[in-house]
């Protein structure tokens, strides 16, 4: 897996939204290779993530709580601790 995607099962308070498409967007860069859209994959790009994102949540709703949380926060989380 990607270093730079955090595990959202298990989350207190859960994963957001917002968070949920982050790690969609983030994936989506790592096995495209595409790190900033342009007009042609603009498109191609956002309905991926869409599509990711959906599954994703749908995952995450699916399974079981998790005995022990993740051991690291998502970048949203952190950077808001920050601020």
């Amino acid at each position: 897996m990607c270093r730079n995607i955090t595990t959202l099962r298990g989350l207190e308070p859960v994963a957001t939204a917002e968070e949920v498409e982050a790690a969609a967007r983030q994936y989506c860069r790592k096995v495209s290779g595409v790190q900033k859209t342009s007009a042609t994959t603009e498109a191609a790009f956002e309905a991926a993530v869409a599509i990711i994102t959906e599954a994703t949540s749908d995952l995450i709703a699916s399974l079981p709580p998790r005995k022990v949380p993740p051991k690291s926060e998502p970048p949203l989380r952190r950077i808001a601790a920050r601020g």
